[in-house]
Parts: C-alpha cells; sequence; structure tokens
C-alpha cells in the first residue's frame, strides 16, 4: 500500500489524484493549449473536484511547470544515452523523434512573461538540449561544435513549429538538412564512413 500525497497545507490526499491531475493536463494543453484551458475543465477531465485540484496546486502556473517539469526531465535520455549509436547517430536520431509540437515551444509562445516558471523552464530546457547536441557534435569530431549543435537545434524547433503551422510532417526533411549539416561539419573521412554504412 502505498503513502498518500500530502499537499501544500499538509493534508493527506486520494490515490492518483495528482497524476491524474498532470495528466489531464498535458493531454488539454497539447490538445488545445494552455490558455484555452480552464481549471473547470482540468478537474472534469482528472476526475477530481476544484478543491482537490487546488490541493495540489496552489494554481494554473504552478500546474503547467510540473507538466513541463515532467515532459523530458532526462533531456532525450533515449537519444543521448544510448550507448550502440556513435555520436554521429545520435545528432540524427534526435530528428526520428515525432511530436506534434514541442511543449516548452508550446509554453513559450502562449506565456509572454519571460519570468514566467513555465517559461524559464522552457529556457532552461531549449539550453540544455542544445548543450547535448554540442556534447554529440564534440564526440563526433565536428570543427565547430557549438555552431553545429544551435543549427541542430534550430532546425530541430523550427521543424516542429512548421509542422504545427502547416499541420504536415516536416521532420523527414528537416533530418535530410540535419545529415548535410552534420557531414559537412564532421572530418572527411568520418563522414565518407556515414555515408558507407
Amino acid at each position: 500500500m502505498t503513502e498518500l500525497e500530502k499537499g501544500p497545507t499538509g493534508q493527506r490526499r486520494g490515490r492518483g489524484a495528482r497524476e491524474r491531475i498532470i495528466s489531464a493536463s498535458q493531454q488539454l494543453f497539447r490538445d488545445q493549449g494552455i490558455n484555452s484551458t480552464g481549471m473547470d475543465q482540468l478537474s472534469a477531465a482528472a476526475e477530481v473536484s476544484k478543491r482537490t485540484l487546488y490541493q495540489h496546486f496552489a494554481g494554473k502556473d504552478e500546474l503547467i511547470a510540473e507538466c513541463l517539469r515532467r515532459f523530458d526531465p532526462g533531456v532525450l535520455p533515449e537519444v543521448f544515452e544510448r550507448a550502440d549509436l556513435t555520436p554521429r547517430e545520435r545528432l540524427l536520431a534526435v530528428f526520428e523523434i515525432h511530436a506534434p509540437l514541442c511543449p516548452f515551444i508550446a509554453a513559450a509562445v502562449e506565456i509572454p512573461d519571460p519570468e514566467h516558471p513555465a517559461r524559464v523552464l522552457a529556457r532552461d530546457y531549449k539550453l540544455a538540449f542544445a548543450a547535448r547536441l554540442v556534447d554529440s557534435a564534440r564526440e563526433a569530431g565536428a570543427a565547430d561544435p557549438e555552431q553545429l549543435g544551435e543549427q541542430l537545434a534550430l532546425l530541430l524547433d523550427g521543424a516542429s513549429a512548421r509542422s504545427r503551422v502547416l499541420n504536415t510532417e516536416t521532420l523527414a526533411t528537416a533530418a535530410a538538412i540535419a545529415a548535410v549539416l552534420v557531414d559537412n561539419a564532421l572530418p572527411a573521412e568520418e563522414g565518407t564512413r556515414a555515408s558507407v554504412r
């Protein structure tokens, strides 16, 4: 038997309510946007009372931040921590992750205050993601790993946003562009080996 979670006021709450709230929020924020999602709708989708919702989260801002914190806390470990991939393959594997729109971009677009907790999390995530790309570019032997990492981060974010705006798939095109960028940035022998595989 698991211990019941306690809310901000130290009161015990029912099992699973917090997770249902977060799950419902992630779904609704993704489907209809942050600003279009109200607390009444969130409590109904999570099957909790508004009182329970507010026992778990002091407000919508706190809930948005928690959803972002949980989205990808390890910054794509399923790509960057794979020992079976070469550094070049890791750089390109990020373009195989399909998402309708990065929730960090979505939050930054909907929330104008740069100091809002969700915007701070979005900024930190995007910086950490680019840093992981830079590390892989450095491991792959890129002449300018910082430039390549930033180019790939910008390409992926642009493809994500364009996919959403046009309601079409753009990641395959972005992956092809990424392969050219990576091969041009790596020493000739690495690019040659990669194209032979």
